[in-house]
């Protein structure tokens, strides 16, 4: 028999088992190692919204003039302790200077093609595995307080349309047909037929692991603390302190990947954007679809399991502990879609690592200079969306048929 070409994916987020699934259909043997279980990091506390049209940079034109605002409210949408200027500076430069006009239309360009067809790919898999009724096909819907509110996202919406994103500008009445429960603070709407969400992605993700276990992968806990080198080429990686050789590396790990290439000299500016959720599990509202206040930039979004409040963005690295207060406003930015929500019966709040990039392009496709190394991470506030098409593209380069696509503005060689 012909011997079936090994992959080793390091790191079980959403991103690497929806890449380690695609490998393993594709006839890879496919080994995925992670320290925690399936799904079980960022992406199990994700928002759950599967937004193919969500192509605008967080670094917009203009963005400089909004930075410091956003930085001295203490309950905004962004905050940066103190201790943590120093490390966040560089980051937070490049970030300004990826809002220039002409890189934004190339960032957007980049995602568009990346994240084409994303839902499809969720369902490819989750039908395949019998679990398509996590996809929840409702839309989303963005509120806005007034026509001035809406006009400041007006950048963001046309580059968007530009793009394919099929949206539908409401008024006061609108919003009330859809979602009769939100405020009256909220008049102007933006809603987006054709975005879904996941009710459940922790399900999700352990639907994708026993998907790539049913194809004969492997899913496995473990430690992985370096790559492994023969001259340029790198041939495995150590987990657990013992080598694992494969003839290709997958590195998904998220917000720790940059950890893994600095020692083979490869510079990378990841940035953990910390999140935050309160799940409610008895709210006394349930919007049907995600609902964003556009003021707050949090999502709303009924699961399984209750109704989830997701967002913020905090910076302070990968080992400082929890802020309850930025769970907290949360809460507060629920009230003000949702007064007469109930938010005695919730979970513990809960934290995660969303790996950012200043250009809000993820890092996608072979290391030219490493052979046999390939990049999966870097999704940001898309991880969960560009999941399954990143899995895609992988396994169509890595094992064919390969497209005629120009992937090259996803390269971690952007940064060299």
């Amino acid at each position: 028999m012909e011997r079936k070409t090994s992959v080793l994916v390091a790191g079980a987020g959403i991103v690497g088992l929806c890449t380690a699934w695609y490998l393993a259909r594709a006839g890879a043997a496919v080994t995925i190692v992670d320290r925690a279980g399936p799904g079980e990091g960022t992406s199990s506390g994700n928002a759950g919204a599967i937004s193919a049209g969500s192509v605008a940079p967080l670094a917009m034109p203009g963005v400089l003039r909004d930075v410091p605002k956003m930085l001295l409210d203490p309950k905004g949408a962004l905050h940066i302790p103190a201790r943590y200027w120093p490390v966040a500076f560089p980051w937070l430069w490049q970030f300004v200077r990826a809002a220039a006009p002409e890189r934004v239309e190339r960032i957007a360009a980049a995602l568009a093609l990346l994240l084409r067809g994303a839902e499809d790919c969720h369902l490819e898999i989750l039908e395949a595995e019998g679990a398509a009724d996590i996809i929840s096909r409702n839309g989303q819907l963005y509120l806005y307080r007034d026509d001035a509110h809406l006009a400041k996202d007006d950048a963001s919406w046309k580059l968007r349309r530009q793009h394919g994103l099929e949206m539908q500008v409401l008024r006061r009445a609108g919003i009330m047909e859809l979602e009769p429960g939100v405020a009256e603070t909220y008049n102007r709407g933006v809603f987006l037929p054709k975005q879904s969400h996941s009710l459940n992605p922790l399900r999700q993700a352990r639907v994708v692991a026993r998907g790539i276990e049913r194809m004969g992968g492997k899913v496995r806990k473990g430690n992985v603390t370096a790559l492994i080198r023969e001259g340029d080429r790198i041939t495995g990686a150590m987990v657990d302190g013992a080598p694992e050789h494969a003839d290709h590396v997958v590195l998904a790990a998220g917000a720790w990947s940059h950890r893994l290439l600095d020692a083979i000299g490869i510079k990378v500016p990841l940035e953990s954007q910390r999140g935050y959720h309160v799940m409610l599990t008895d709210p006394g509202v349930m919007p049907r679809r995600p609902v964003i206040p556009a003021d707050r930039k949090a999502f709303i979004t009924p699961m399984e399991e209750g109704l989830r409040v997701a967002g913020t963005v905090e910076f302070g690295g990968t080992e400082a502990p929890p802020n309850p207060r930025r769970a907290a406003l949360l809460l507060e930015d629920l009230a003000r879609v949702y007064p007469q929500a109930d938010t005695r019966a919730q979970k513990p709040f809960w934290m995660g690592h969303r790996p950012c990039l200043p250009d809000s392009l993820p890092v996608v496709g072979p290391v030219a200079s490493r052979p046999g190394l390939w990049c999966a991470f870097g999704h940001g506030h898309l991880g969960l969306t560009g999941s399954a098409p990143t899995g895609r593209l992988l396994a169509s380069f890595m094992l064919g048929p390969k497209p005629n696509l120009d992937i090259s503005p996803l390269g971690v060689e952007r940064f060299a």
